[in-house]
């Protein structure tokens, strides 16, 4: 079974700045580096810095880092030195230039820093290293643009996520360290990029396979088949289905015939599996809906996603975690950053979507009983009543009091009928999201189980409960049975608290090597590419 590769999230945390109950310390200039101890005499002055940001209002947002930055430098340059400008500028100015490629990302791009810095570069005469302003203003200029790139590049564009629906606390950067560890250690620049996981690089590599797909294939849509196609049969249709499955690189071979053949229905599967979709190996409607994705879509897609795993705060290989992954409709529980199992499941529809954010799973409710919510009650139970005085006797339920004026407290009782099932788990929320079990378990046999009124429900509850106390010799097999099965719910607090995260991911790559994309169920991805993308004719560009 693929396995999603959420363990990839283990980043160096020396790069962050995470929350902390107490204030930072102030940075202090380095009094120890001064033009007698260092190797390099070229310095700014701390006023000149100010006078800087105030006519480049681009890099006015990163005040604090610069002010930090020099300080920890007493304000000695980090792009120059006494020989001129250092190799480091030239790497960072070629690390830019391919950013600008891979993203299709103009704003990364300065042409006056390009051309500042390219003029250093032939300048050979090594008779003067040019006017100091000159030299203050390109440094000044590379460190703003480096902040502008990291920032960026390593923590996600500059749009408010909450408005995009995203509860997880954002990945918080430590520039200044960044810049510092990088001009500190002058080996290769690429070796900086430690802050995206490597969830991200593999997603990253697909870009650049799908950039090209775009160039060299055509992509027309298809029409819908009047029937399916199964093995055995011919078509036209089929040498075109054929080679944009060998392009995806799903088909082994290009095959220009025009038969369904066992290689066509290996290829099949393998695009289905991919999809999400269940690999029946049926050319049919739905089939050909995904296949008719332009690879520009794709390439979207792809983007929208990388910016999302760049918005992840780092995880700690040391903890349990359990993720869930909402448009894939999979649970994947870790144990110290190694997949134990993955499980599927059903999560909230369109109208009544899951929401995504993180918690902390601290309670298990075995033979649970349902709290009615009070629309449910009005809209349901109340008019139920009004026709059949035995209602909630027919319905396992009974009143417990009053929630609301005129709104009854109405609960379903534990058993087999209770809609969350014989136990739920509770990492407490302001969403009033949890995982329980379910009394309807045909639903996990759809491919697309997007269904609950927003909580998550699981296939195998059982199998989570014991290994959340696999720990504890008071329970095993059977009395986990037992506490499933009784006449009043059973609350157990965990010993340590389980991360959760709620994630939504549309395009991910997994532990096969494999790109995957998953229906954007909640339109979040539309939603992000109005804020990310620009339209330059038919093509889409980064903002």
């Amino acid at each position: 079974m693929k396995k999603f590769l959420w363990a990839v999230f283990i980043i160096s945390a020396a790069m962050y700045s995470c929350k902390s109950k107490h204030r930072q310390k102030a940075i202090e200039a380095d009094q120890s580096i001064n033009q007698k101890t260092s190797f390099n005499n070229l310095f700014i002055d701390s006023n000149t810095i100010n006078g800087f940001l105030s006519k480049h209002p681009e890099y006015a947002k990163f005040g604090k880092q610069y002010s930090d930055f020099y300080k920890l430098r007493n304000y000695q340059c980090a792009w120059f030195d006494s020989s001129g400008m250092g190799e480091q500028a030239y790497n960072f100015m070629n690390l830019l230039a391919s950013a600008v490629d891979t993203y299709n990302d103009s704003s990364l791009y300065n042409k006056k820093l390009s051309g500042e810095v390219d003029e250093f570069k032939t300048d050979t005469s090594h008779k003067a290293i040019r006017t100091a302003p000159d030299i203050v203003a390109t440094e000044l200029m590379l460190t703003g643009q480096f902040f502008m790139y990291a920032s960026k590049i390593y923590g996600g564009s500059d749009i408010n996520i909450r408005e995009l629906g995203w509860f997880i606390p954002r990945k918080k950067l430590n520039l200044t360290a960044m810049l510092d560890s990088l001009i500190a250690n002058k080996s290769d620049i690429r070796n900086s990029e430690i802050p995206l996981s490597n969830a991200y690089k593999k997603l990253l590599d697909y870009l650049a396979v799908y950039r090209k797909i775009a160039q060299t294939t055509a992509w027309d849509s298809l029409p819908y088949p009047g029937k399916a196609f199964h093995k055995g049969e011919k078509s036209p249709e089929l040498i075109t289905i054929k080679q944009r499955l060998f392009a995806l690189g799903d088909l082994a071979e290009k095959d220009t015939t025009d038969v369904f053949d066992s290689s066509l229905l290996t290829g099949v599967k393998k695009f289905q599996l991919r999809m999400g979709a269940s690999p029946d190996g049926v050319i049919g409607k739905s089939f050909i809906a995904q296949l008719n994705v332009t690879p520009a879509k794709r390439i979207e897609q792809i983007l929208i996603n990388l910016e999302r795993l760049r918005w992840m705060p780092p995880v700690n290989d040391s903890t349990n975690s359990i993720v869930v992954n909402i448009p894939e409709y999979k649970m994947y529980v870790y144990d110290s950053g190694r997949l134990q199992f993955p499980m599927n499941v059903v999560v909230g529809s369109s109208a009544t979507g899951t929401v995504i954010f993180t918690g902390n799973l601290r309670y298990i409710v075995f033979s649970p009983y349902w709290n009615v919510p009070a629309s449910i009650v009005k809209k349901e139970i109340l008019p139920g009543i009004a026709r059949n005085p035995n209602y909630l006797a027919a319905h396992h339920m009974e009143q417990f009091g009053m929630q609301a004026k005129d709104v009854p407290a109405i609960r379903q009782l534990p058993g087999a009928d209770n809609a969350l099932g014989r136990v739920k788990f509770l990492f407490p929320n302001n969403f009033d999201i949890y995982f329980h079990d379910t009394n309807n378990h045909g639903a996990f046999n759809a491919s697309n189980r997007n269904i609950s009124h927003g909580c998550i429900r699981l296939s195998d509850p059982k199998k989570l409960a014991m290994y959340l106390l696999r720990y504890d010799t008071t329970y095993n097999s059977q009395t986990v049975d037992s506490l499933m099965n009784l006449d009043k719910e059973k609350w157990i607090t965990l010993k340590k608290t389980v991360p959760v995260v709620i994630s939504y991911y549309t395009a991910f790559v997994d532990s096969t090597g494999k790109l995957n994309f998953r229906n954007d169920i909640y339109k979040h991805d539309s939603a992000m590419a109005a804020k990310l993308f620009i339209t330059n004719g038919n093509l889409m560009a980064v903002k």
